[in-house]
């Protein structure tokens, strides 16, 4: 088993270090465990060692590892991260049994989500996902050429708009997934795109909240904090290859 104490203290040390260099003090940056094909018994070690934020990326694998860890749980619980593709069919299971959702990137499963939330009496943070790399693997509102292309811009702030009339979810931000690469210098351009399309958002939507940006993974997340994120989903740093 790969050292999760130790790797879980240099993450969070790199992290220090990367919101320094951006003049921004290390408590503005969560650290979200992405535990996803990870036993519940490796996810448990993760919570002793003091993780909180814990983030899947299958809705059934997710609730099945809650249920793991709810024996275990001691006065302050962890709050659990959806990441991954929302499938429309599972959209009551996430809207039941998770605290965050990261990964709106229709209105369809908007509109789903809000009802189950609805349903279940509560309020849903959530994050919009948007595809600014264009590629075609990546889901996510389509935004590469947002800046230049009008006509892109204004089918998602039209989407934007309906979103964020809906009664029970309560958007907070953008998360982006960006391609995997060797050197994260060639996602930069990536997150600092993510970061100005949030501060076009706020002049458009001033009365939303744009606080967060949910960017940077393993190989990549320096970059990404140095360029504004605020959560920054990570797995293999903390437990080791994928089997």
């Amino acid at each position: 088993m790969a050292d999760i104490v130790g790797n879980l203290a240099h993450i969070q040390e790199r992290i220090a270090e990367a919101a320094d260099r951006s003049g921004r003090g290390p408590d503005e940056i969560t650290l979200i465990a992405v535990t996803k094909t990870f036993a519940a018994d490796v996810v448990l070690t993760a919570y002793e060692a003091g993780m909180r934020n814990f983030g899947e990326n299958r809705a059934r694998e997710g609730v099945s590892k809650m249920t793991a860890l709810e024996p275990y749980v001691s006065d302050t619980p962890p709050t659990w991260h959806m990441i991954g593709h929302i499938q429309s069919r599972k959209a009551r299971l996430v809207a039941e049994h998770f605290d965050y959702v990261h990964s709106i990137d229709r209105l369809k499963i908007a509109r789903r989500l809000s009802g189950y939330a609805d349903a279940a009496g509560c309020i849903l943070p959530v994050l919009l996902e948007c595809n600014v790399s264009g590629e075609s693997s990546k889901y996510g509102f389509s935004l590469r050429d947002w800046e230049e292309d009008a006509s892109q811009q204004k089918t998602f702030f039209s989407a934007v708009a309906e979103i964020l009339a809906l009664p029970s979810l309560e958007v907070q931000g953008l998360m982006t997934m960006p391609p995997y690469v060797d050197d994260p210098e060639e996602v930069r351009p990536l997150f600092a795109s993510l970061r100005r399309l949030r501060n076009a958002l706020r002049e458009r939507f001033p009365s939303a909240n744009w606080h967060h940006l949910s960017m940077g993974m393993t190989s990549d997340f320096e970059v990404a904090v140095e360029e504004g994120a605020t959560f920054v989903r990570i797995g293999r740093g903390i437990f080791g290859a994928r089997s």
